[in-house]
């Protein structure tokens, strides 16, 4: 198997070496499914990051990896007799046809609106069934463990699905507006009460996001990089006036900002040329 072209086989043979009890990798071997959690999320971001770069040399090798996660757990299953790889594939393909009829059965769907309900109605009666109860919240399985915009966009989502949700997104408009009112009113009163409005006014700007049909997560990303991306010519300015960041004032500091906004700004106009 060694000597074997790559394949599913040759890597579940892997992983399987890398967990012999005798001559495994004694890395490998302490591992458990929590332990695996935190490389789990890294190697989706780095999928994620390869995405955004469009580095698509890089973005094999980061979906390797993270298939190798799905191995692990699968292996880390077969040995507690709990799951195999098997039936991991097995789940996914069953549930990928049931969520589709439009694609694998009689049902027609002929627009994205009727697609996503019909996935959220059958992801409600998975909720369900997984429950054993009859009645359960629509929120049920929405993972803490997501990022927090991640997860309010989701919360949104699947309120908007049973109709509880704005009717346009200048009502989202209007929402935003009154909590930047109600954070000014608590900016010196509270710490407790100021957190709790600047909560909610991130959780409404999210809903902005998601009626404008984009993602918040990505929006952000996209933002932090634009901020670091001028910031870091700001530090180029600064290094090369021959003084420290302390010994320009913020009309200096706001100057050099400007300029990197512009630099961005004509970069573009060449690129586009």
């Amino acid at each position: 198997m060694l000597k074997a072209q790559p394949s599913m086989d040759k890597l579940r043979w892997i992983m399987q070496q890398l967990r012999d009890p005798e001559t495994g990798c004694p890395w490998d071997l302490k591992q458990d499914f929590a332990s695996i959690v935190p490389h789990t999320i890294e190697e989706a971001y780095e999928v994620a990051e390869a995405i955004a770069q469009q580095d698509f040399t890089e973005l094999e090798k980061e979906l390797g990896d993270l298939l190798f996660q799905v191995v692990f757990y699968s292996q880390l299953g077969e040995e507690q007799k709990s799951f195999s790889f098997d039936d991991v594939v097995a789940a996914i393909c069953e549930k990928l046809i049931r969520r589709h009829p439009h694609v694998f059965g009689d049902t027609a769907l002929n627009s994205d609106a009727e697609i996503k309900a019909n996935w959220e109605n059958e992801k409600a009666k998975e909720r369900q069934q997984k429950s054993g109860k009859e009645s359960i919240s629509i929120l049920a399985d929405i993972p803490n463990a997501l990022p927090a915009l991640s997860r309010a966009n989701k919360i949104q989502k699947r309120c908007a699905h049973v109709g509880f949700d704005w009717e346009n997104i200048e009502q989202c408009f209007e929402k935003v507006k009154e909590e930047v009112e109600e954070v000014k009113l608590e900016l010196h009163t509270s710490p407790v009460r100021l957190a709790e409005e600047l909560g909610d006014l991130m959780f409404a700007v999210v809903n902005v996001c998601r009626h404008a049909k984009q993602d918040p997560e990505a929006l952000l990303r996209a933002a932090n990089d634009k901020f670091s991306k001028r910031f870091e010519q700001v530090e180029s300015q600064v290094a090369a006036s021959g003084k420290g960041f302390s010994e320009h004032n913020l009309d200096q500091l706001e100057a050099y900002w400007l300029n990197a906004k512009n630099a961005v700004k004509t970069s573009k106009v060449g690129n586009a040329d």
